[in-house]
C-alpha cells in the first residue's frame, strides 16, 4: 500500500494534525525550506546553533513520517524533496538565498572529536613530529593504534606521517581515544544541509558549495577574453570603442606611411623615409664611382650614421598603442577621409 494510502487509512491524533499544518503553514510563509540532517548533533549544542540562527531560520523538529505526511499534502514540487528526509532530519526555513544560506551554516560548523563506532568523514591523517606527551604507556598504546612512536629528546615523537583510518571506516574506541588525545578532530559538527527548496527549485548542496575565489577569476577571465575577442574582431562596444578606435588609427597611418600617401600628419615620416632612401642609394653609387654623387650629398653621407638603412614603417605594438593618447573621434574621421577620399 502506498505511503498516502496508509496515511488516509489510520487515524491521526490532533497534536500531529496541528503538526503537520504547521510545516505546511511555514512552507507558504518562507520562500526556501531546507532540509538539514541533525545525526550526531548533542542537544544542548542544537539548541544553541537554533539560538545562533534566530533572525534568519526557523529550524523546527519533527518526525519524519509527520514530514512525509505535510509533503504528501503539499504541491508536486514539494513531493520531490521527500527523498532528502532521511535518519535525523530537521526542515530549516528562511528567506535568504540559498547560497547564502549555505554559506552561514558552512562557517558555524565546529570540529569535534570522533566517537568511538563513528564513521571517519575524511581521511583521518596523524602527522609526524614531537607530541605534548612524556614518556610512557603512551608510546605503547600509539603503536597499538598503528602510529609509529617512539622517545627523543624526552619527548614521545611520532616518526612518520600516518593514515590511521580511511573516510567511511569505523573508528573503534581505542583509536578515537587516541585521536582526542594528539587533539585531532575530524569531525564537522554542524548542520548538515542536504537540500534546499526555492520556489518550485531544488538545490542540493553539491551545487551550493561554490568557491566564491574561482567564480570571481573565472567571470574576471570571461570578460578579459570577451574584451580580446570584440578587439580582434573589431566589434564595438562601450568597453571596446576606444582600444578599436585607437588601433585604427595606427593601422591607418601605418597604411599611409607604407603607401606613401602625402598627409600633414605623416609628411615628416615620408620625408625621413625618402632621404634614408636616398642616403641608402647615393652610398652604392658612391662605392662605384666616387664622382657619381655631388658634394653636398657627400658631406650628408659623411653625417649620416654608419649603418643607414631605409626606415620601414612598421605596425605599432599593441603596449605602445596603450601609452599614446586616444585621439578624437573627429581627428580619426577627418584623417580616414582624406586617407581614402
Amino acid at each position: 500500500m502506498s505511503r498516502e494510502g496508509v496515511h488516509h487509512s489510520i487515524h491521526i491524533p490532533q497534536w500531529k494534525k496541528d503538526e503537520i499544518e504547521n510545516i505546511k503553514k511555514l512552507l507558504t510563509t518562507y520562500s526556501s525550506m531546507g532540509i538539514v540532517g541533525v545525526h550526531g548533533i548533542p542537544s544542548n549544542q542544537l539548541q544553541l546553533m537554533r539560538k545562533n540562527l534566530r533572525g534568519l531560520a526557523d529550524v523546527k523538529l519533527y518526525r519524519n513520517n509527520l514530514i512525509f505526511r505535510a509533503f504528501d499534502e503539499s504541491s508536486d514540487d514539494v513531493k520531490q524533496v521527500t527523498k532528502y528526509v532521511v535518519d535525523q532530519t530537521a526542515l530549516l526555513f528562511t528567506n535568504e538565498n540559498p547560497f547564502k544560506l549555505f554559506k552561514i551554516l558552512e562557517k558555524g560548523k565546529t570540529a569535534a572529536p570522533i566517537k568511538p563506532g563513528g564513521i571517519a568523514p575524511k581521511d583521518i591523517v596523524v602527522q609526524k613530529g614531537p607530541t605534548s606527551f612524556p614518556p610512557g604507556p603512551i608510546v605503547g598504546e600509539l603503536q597499538g593504534s598503528g602510529i609509529p612512536a617512539g622517545i627523543e629528546g624526552g619527548k614521545v615523537v611520532i616518526r612518520e606521517t600516518k593514515t590511521v583510518a580511511r573516510a567511511g571506516d569505523v573508528v573503534n574506541a581505542k583509536l578515537a581515544s587516541i585521536l582526542s588525545r594528539l587533539d585531532i578532530h575530524p569531525v564537522e559538527l554542524g548542520l548538515d544541509l542536504r537540500a534546499v527548496y526555492e520556489k518550485g527549485m531544488i538545490y542540493e548542496s553539491k551545487l551550493l558549495a561554490v568557491d566564491e575565489t574561482v567564480y570571481r577569476n573565472n567571470i574576471t577571465l570571461a570578460a578579459q577574453q570577451a574584451f580580446n575577442l570584440s578587439i580582434n574582431a573589431a566589434y564595438p562596444a562601450k568597453a571596446t570603442i576606444s582600444t578599436l578606435l585607437t588601433k585604427a588609427a595606427s593601422q591607418s597611418r601605418n597604411l599611409a606611411i607604407n603607401a606613401e600617401i602625402v598627409m600633414p600628419d605623416i609628411i615628416d615620416v615620408l620625408l625621413a623615409k625618402a632621404n634614408a632612401q636616398m642616403l641608402s642609394v647615393a652610398k652604392l653609387a658612391s662605392a662605384k664611382d666616387a664622382n657619381a654623387i655631388s658634394d653636398k650629398v657627400k658631406e650628408k653621407l659623411a653625417k649620416a650614421p654608419v649603418a643607414a638603412a631605409p626606415v620601414v614603417a612598421k605596425a605599432t605594438p599593441e603596449k605602445e598603442e596603450k601609452k599614446k593618447e586616444v585621439p578624437k573621434e573627429t581627428d580619426i574621421a577627418a584623417g580616414l577621409g582624406s586617407l581614402f577620399g
